[in-house]
């Protein structure tokens, strides 16, 4: 039996604030549990981390959390917020690199199910976030992606990592902007840490 399609008119890509995030919070924890423990993140996590993070995150100051519905049921979900309120790991090589970091909107984790890729909803979901980093003052927007070597054992074949789609929304990895972020990966005994490179877009460019 074959999956059937899905119907993009059920699609809708709205933020969430408040009382929705809450009632939210086990299915936004499984949903990047499951998606996260994919190549490239490999990332072996649990429900109670997630929702503190998830906790933690909406109660941040300008925070915006955006998810993807199919009818009721959370299929996506991306994150952002601005720089100067992230924790150092994140805020540091910006502000060590010369960077204005009350200009800067972080773009944290997009996570969306295979079943509903190739819809459109990736780039609402920047549409999304860079509305509101516009909206706050910010000049640029940034996240960041895990490095992986390209002999990974764990690599899927056929794997093709997002860069293309990125570099089509303006964004363009920054040289010598790293960081370090540490996580159990799936096949890992306890956690180690993970180079993360930085990309980085000028919002008042019209790239």
């Amino acid at each position: 039996m074959t999956e059937a399609a899905t119907d993009r008119t059920a699609i809708r890509v709205v933020p969430l604030t408040g009382a929705d995030i809450r009632a939210a919070l086990d299915a936004l924890a499984d949903l990047r549990i499951a998606v996260f423990r994919a190549f490239p993140y490999l990332y072996d996590g649990t429900r109670d981390y997630e929702r503190d993070y998830l906790i933690e995150f909406a109660a941040s100051d300008g925070a915006v959390l955006v998810a993807a519905l199919d009818g009721d049921r959370i299929v996506g979900v991306s994150t952002a917020s601005p720089m100067a309120g992230q924790k150092p790991a994140f805020r540091q090589p910006f502000a060590e690199a010369g960077f204005d970091v009350d200009r800067l909107f972080y773009f944290g984790e997009s996570v969306l199910l295979p079943g509903h890729r190739g819809l459109g909803i990736g780039h609402a979901f920047f549409d999304h976030r860079e509305a509101r980093a516009r909206a706050a003052g910010a000049t640029h927007a940034t996240f960041c992606a895990v490095v992986r070597a390209v002999d990974h054992p764990l690599r899927p074949e056929g794997y093709r990592p997002l860069d293309a789609f990125w570099g089509k929304r303006g964004y363009r990895p920054q040289p010598g902007l790293t960081t370090t972020f540490s996580w159990k990966d799936v096949d890992e005994a306890g956690e180690t840490a993970k180079t993360m490179q930085f990309w980085m877009r000028d919002l008042r460019s019209g790239d």
